[in-house]
């Protein structure tokens, strides 16, 4: 039986963490890009903020698509399937303009692009469940390493994508053909899987907030989604300038909005109205009521004493912390 955000699925009804989150849904919301061809991790490699040249296969990573000014035009889930194969998972909403802007560089590289959406049923795994599917994959990667695999087996690893931990329970996507069975193991809903992916508090770039930010303003770098060793992508100076020059103002916050919001509103501090101080990324209903937010805010309003969303009266916002250690070893 499907759970919803106030079900058995927490051991509190009152919850305020995804911690006791575990189960399996199939996410909406996701596509995926393949890239395939003898040039293809090259090409990738000249484009996104990852160093995808690196990636061992079977593993993934977090990176971000810029514009030549550091803004994030999209975000991915990179799956490095094969040395010639990589798979991007994205927002479904973001996909068809990002994937015509990524083809205009293509030119002679040895590279296929093209969208493998309905390829795919993607699904999302939080708590014990997904621990295993993460466990599972880095065994066949490792068989894959020291050569232990099985003849055959090469191309039947599991697509687990590991990712950023919500409260400190783990979360995981896998993907699926679209033909394949389900992944067994308790139901989640939607709404589960939307809640946790907020509390982990890594965003992903959806419409109304592309081109809004560089990569720090999201935490990305502290996230391992950029790499400062690789060679040059659109933005790289800008996103370089920004780390090394300590011109990052603005970081990635979760919070809890006592109303509605949704991803691209703003957000005022009510004793200095006039202008906004930050940006909500990414939102969800929250279990107790409300709203869920990733918001990236001016470090000089972090502790601001009435933060509203929207307008300088409306919905307040709370609670706002960092999601994790930002790092100070780049």
């Amino acid at each position: 039986m499907s759970s919803t955000l106030a079900s058995p699925a927490f051991a509190d009804p009152s919850a305020t963490t995804a911690a006791a989150l575990d189960g399996v849904v199939r996410v909406p919301g996701l596509g995926v890009i393949r890239a395939v061809g003898e040039q293809a991790a090259e090409f990738l490699q000249g484009q996104l903020t990852q160093d995808v040249a690196l990636m061992p296969v079977g593993t993934s990573r977090l990176a971000a698509f810029c514009n030549a000014k550091g803004r994030m035009l999209a975000s991915f889930r990179v799956l490095k399937t094969r040395a010639d194969e990589l798979l991007l998972v994205t927002s479904a909403d973001t996909l068809p303009a990002t994937l015509k802007r990524l083809s205009m560089f293509v030119l002679r590289a040895k590279v296929k692009l093209s969208d493998a959406s309905g390829d795919f049923a993607v699904y999302g795994a939080i708590g014990p469940t997904a621990a295993a599917w993460v466990q599972i994959a880095t065994q066949s990667i490792a068989a894959r390493a020291d050569g232990s695999m099985a003849e055959g087996q090469n191309d039947v690893q599991p697509l687990v994508i590991a990712l950023p931990g919500a409260d400190g329970t783990a979360r995981a996507l896998q993907l699926l053909p679209t033909d394949a069975p389900a992944p067994t193991g308790p139901a989640l809903s939607s709404a589960d899987w939307a809640w946790a992916e907020i509390r982990a508090g890594v965003a992903r770039v959806v419409p109304p907030v592309v081109e809004a930010f560089v990569p720090q303003m999201l935490n990305y770098e502290s996230a391992d989604g950029v790499s400062f060793k690789k060679g040059c992508y659109p933005g790289q100076e800008v996103v370089a300038r920004s780390q090394f020059r300590g011109a990052i103002k603005r970081r990635a916050f979760v919070a809890d909005v006592a109303g509605a919001a949704e991803a691209g509103q703003e957000v005022f501090d009510a004793s200095a109205p006039d202008q906004p101080v930050g940006l909500i990324a990414q939102a969800a209903p929250a279990p107790g009521g409300g709203t869920a937010v990733i918001v990236s805010l001016q470090l000089s309003a972090e502790h601001a004493p009435e933060l509203r969303v929207g307008t300088a009266d409306g919905p307040a916002l709370a609670g706002q912390h960092l999601p994790f250690a930002l790092r100070q070893d780049i």
